[in-house]
């Protein structure tokens, strides 16, 4: 995915990969796993149990709700919230539908 980050005059910390869904993606020290999701273009990260809607990252501050995926095998935690680290784990958090139970 193409990198949506701002480059000029930012300084960042270390750069290192975690995996979401199976995939890549770049993030940095110092960064949550909704800003780098962002950052990669990636806007769903949940999907409602009821109608199966996407939702992603809203309010930024851990207010809404709305960014809660699957993190390191725990599910419900605010990637608005959760600081990257290197090797995280995270998954789109599906529905009860959606997983087949």
């Amino acid at each position: 995915m193409e990198e949506k980050r701002v480059i000029k005059g930012v300084e960042r910390g270390r750069r290192f990969e975690i995996t979401v869904d199976g995939e890549k993606v770049i993030a940095y020290e110092g960064e949550t796993i909704g800003a780098a999701l962002m950052a990669a273009g990636r806007r769903t990260l949940r999907y409602t149990n009821k109608k199966e809607h996407p939702r992603g990252l809203y309010c930024g501050i851990g207010l809404c709700q709305e960014c809660r995926m699957v993190i390191n095998g725990v599910a419900n935690t605010q990637a608005c919230k959760t600081l990257a680290a290197p090797g995280c784990q995270v998954e789109t958090q599906k529905s009860d539908k959606k997983r087949g139970v």
